[in-house]
């Protein structure tokens, strides 16, 4: 199952943005735009909050306060647009496992999340199975979206399905059979040349990833290798 994850920030762009880059990491994210609706879920013990301190009624600080009296082995990650020293230290003794200035980038507040979920809870293999990082795309296999430096493709079902099992397969020759049954299914009986056609438009779509024609057998999608 994957890990609940509380996220309580005011500024509405940035709560969506966050929002967006943690579910597409597997994560199942609810968000708060105020303190006030987050005291009223505590009791919902979610695997991790992500406090913004400053908010427009109970701040970060008197929620923690609230989370670890509910549960002290709660972890909790503070993101504020303050950089003080001092701000650092009271979320360290109030309890909070991470600090966070802003401005930062979603994908850090993404690796530490991945970090301390890690620590906390161990490696699961369910996470890193819903996700394949190929060069600069990122796949997420439940919410079937692809991710180029952050920017969602629009992509066939087809296209995304094939574009998975490539990189499921990274590095190794897919004959054009393998592909048929994988990716289309025992149930289809049309032409081999459907992969070609979708392969084509693929390599369009994905043009910084490198799918190599193995002529007379299939393609292989080389990992690392990106075209400039």
């Amino acid at each position: 199952m994957s890990k609940k994850i509380y996220l309580v920030e005011d500024e509405l762009n940035l709560n969506i943005l966050l929002e967006k880059y943690l579910k597409n990491e597997g994560y199942d994210v609810t968000t708060f735009s105020d303190g006030s609706c987050a005291k009223n879920r505590i009791k919902d013990m979610p695997d991790l909050w992500i406090l913004d301190i400053m908010l427009p009624d109970i701040n970060g600080y008197a929620l923690i306060k609230c989370i670890k009296e509910n549960n002290e082995n709660t972890p909790v990650i503070f993101i504020s647009a303050k950089n003080e020293e001092f701000d650092r230290v009271v979320g360290l003794e109030l309890g909070s496992d991470d600090y966070l200035s802003k401005p930062f980038l979603p994908r850090e507040l993404v690796i530490r999340t991945n970090n301390l979920i890690e620590k906390i809870y161990g490696t699961t293999n369910e996470t890193q199975n819903l996700n394949i990082q190929i060069g600069q795309y990122l796949i997420n296999k439940k919410q079937r979206t692809v991710l180029f430096k952050g920017k969602e493709l629009r992509l066939t079902s087809k296209e995304f399905d094939l574009l998975s099992y490539l990189a499921e397969n990274k590095n190794s020759l897919t004959l054009r059979e393998q592909i048929l049954t994988n990716v289309w299914g025992n149930n289809y009986f049309g032409s081999s040349r459907v992969v070609d056609d979708t392969i084509r438009r693929l390599r369009k779509k994905v043009n910084k990833l490198t799918i190599e024609t193995i002529y007379g057998y299939g393609y292989k999608l080389i990992n690392g290798h990106e075209n400039i």
